[in-house]
């Protein structure tokens, strides 16, 4: 895939959100980029953690949380297909400045002072 990405002269990655396929190679993605020297976004909190640069992605907690609330709902007898659908409404950035600092790049104070969380 990165020889592709290279003779395209990419210059920065995006990461899909299919977390089933990608999560398993997760850290070598992320090294990859940082050896192709390519800013990358990625879908998950995780991924800056391993070591990425940034993640704009739905709160998993939050998720994790309101399904919670439906799961007990339909314990406590609700009909799931009475139950309404919901979109995500939190969501997180997360940055890595130790990778942005690897990779020569800077980040603007404006975009830090949004950011939920920030690796340094």
């Amino acid at each position: 895939m990165f020889e592709l990405i290279d003779k395209a002269r990419a210059v920065a990655l995006l990461i899909a959100t299919d977390i089933q396929v990608l999560e398993p190679s997760r850290v070598r993605i992320v090294a990859l980029a940082a050896r192709h020297r390519l800013p990358a976004m990625y879908p998950w909190r995780f991924y800056v953690d391993s070591g990425g640069l940034i993640s704009y992605s739905t709160s998993l907690r939050e998720l994790h949380r309101r399904s919670a609330m439906f799961v007990d709902r339909i314990l406590k007898g609700a009909n799931p297909a009475e139950l309404p659908v919901e979109q995500p409404t939190k969501f997180e950035l997360l940055i890595n400045l130790k990778t942005a600092k690897a990779l020569g790049l800077t980040i603007p104070p404006s975009l830090l002072a949004r950011a939920d969380h920030v690796v340094e």
